[in-house]
């Protein structure tokens, strides 16, 4: 009988009671946690030697912080997808994680059923922005003014920011009266005039243009 494999994850907290929490809550979850570490330098190592799906990090680490890490984990290549795991509730930083590679920024105080939620969305090739952040982010672009996006046209803006939101293609279609066929060309011209090649880098553009609105 075929089994279906488990998706691998990676941990990497300065905490050892934090990575025991961690690591209990996912194998609950039926994840197969293949390394927890204290460090960021640990962390880069033993993601080359373990190519984890998933690599689950703090900002704030010895050595080699959580941003740090980020584009360690670029130039290597490492495939996994990146969860940053903050006490931080900072914009900023968010902004930063998210565009040094990070696939989903969440709070420690949040429940550990959102840590599961966010892993599913980043394996389906989704960002994931906890609500807390995710609102911080909005009023700090907001502030900053923001700067246009002359290559879209106004309907892609639409459809991007509603991408950003988590909201599928279907869901996008109903809301915005359009066919999905309709919704999933205007991403793909968008990609094709921006030169990026996944949902998450659309999602990351719209960070940089500041294109994210109520």
């Amino acid at each position: 009988m075929k089994t279906t494999r488990r998706t691998t994850v990676l941990i990497a907290d300065d905490h050892p009671i934090v990575r025991e929490g961690l690591v209990s809550l996912l194998e609950e979850y039926d994840f197969d946690v293949v390394g927890d570490v204290g460090d960021g330098a640990t962390l880069v190592e033993e993601a080359k030697r373990l190519k984890p799906d998933v690599i689950v990090i703090d900002l704030t680490m010895p050595q080699l912080s959580g941003l740090e890490v980020l584009v360690k984990l670029n130039q290597e290549r490492i495939e996994g997808k990146v969860v940053v795991l903050t006490m931080h509730n900072d914009a900023t930083r968010a902004t930063q994680a998210m565009k040094a590679g990070a696939s989903a920024f969440l709070l420690k105080e949040s429940a550990g059923e959102e840590l599961v939620t966010a892993i599913q969305h980043v394996l389906q090739g989704h960002i994931y922005l906890t609500a807390a952040v995710t609102q911080a982010v909005i009023n700090q672009m907001a502030d900053s003014g923001g700067r246009s996006a002359a290559a879209l046209t106004a309907r892609q803006i639409e459809v991007l920011r509603l991408i950003v939101k988590g909201q599928r293609m279907k869901e996008i279609a109903t809301r915005l009266n359009l066919s999905t066929r309709t919704v999933e060309t205007h991403k793909y011209e968008m990609m094709q005039v921006l030169g990026l090649h996944s949902t998450a880098e659309l999602v990351r553009y719209a960070i940089e243009q500041r294109l994210i609105g109520d």
